[in-house]
């Protein structure tokens, strides 16, 4: 598959479209924030506009591996390891860390995506798609993130938005 140009998500459909060169080559179940689109450090919401993805990290780790700080702490995601940490807010397998690129709402002050540290990335198999449920950033099933990790380039433009995407939901991917 080609490289993607573009990652589009949409806050209604819960869902990430990705495309090359104008063409829809990949659609992915999507959670986003429990509380809903904001840019506020601090809100826990998802924030909209146009992004980059700054930095890929996990390169080469394996599916469902446990990532804390951005650092492999060496586990492998299971429903026993879950049970120890009941709560914990677990980003696995892959992180694409976004950059927002519009000054005053998502990036500087306190409206930056990148320090707020609003990823993408992988969740346990668990947790449910299609409904919003992170604390800001938008979590994929950890197969569909590994997936995903290798078909995106650093600085890959992503767009938040609120819009429902009705044609893209129901296209035929190229």
């Amino acid at each position: 598959m080609r490289q993607l140009d573009l990652l589009y998500i949409s806050l209604a459909d819960q869902q990430l479209y990705g495309f090359s060169a104008g063409q829809l080559l990949i659609r992915l179940p999507v959670s986003t924030a429990l509380n809903g689109p904001g840019e506020l450090n601090g809100s826990g919401c998802t924030p909209r506009g146009l992004h980059q993805i700054r930095a890929k990290i996990g390169t080469g780790l394996p599916l469902a591996a446990v990532l804390r700080g951005r650092r492999w702490t060496g586990e492998v995601w299971s429903a026993e390891l879950h049970g120890q940490f009941p709560g914990r807010d677990w980003i696995l397998t892959r992180i694409l860390w976004l950059s927002g690129c519009e000054p005053g709402l998502n990036r500087l002050g306190n409206v930056d995506s990148f320090r707020r540290y609003i990823y993408l990335h992988g969740t346990p198999d668990s947790e449910p798609m299609g409904v919003p449920r992170s604390h800001g950033c938008i979590r994929l099933r950890n197969a569909d993130m590994l997936e995903l990790f290798d078909l995106v380039p650093v600085h890959c433009a992503v767009r938040i938005d609120e819009a429902p995407c009705p044609d893209w939901a129901a296209a035929t991917l190229s």
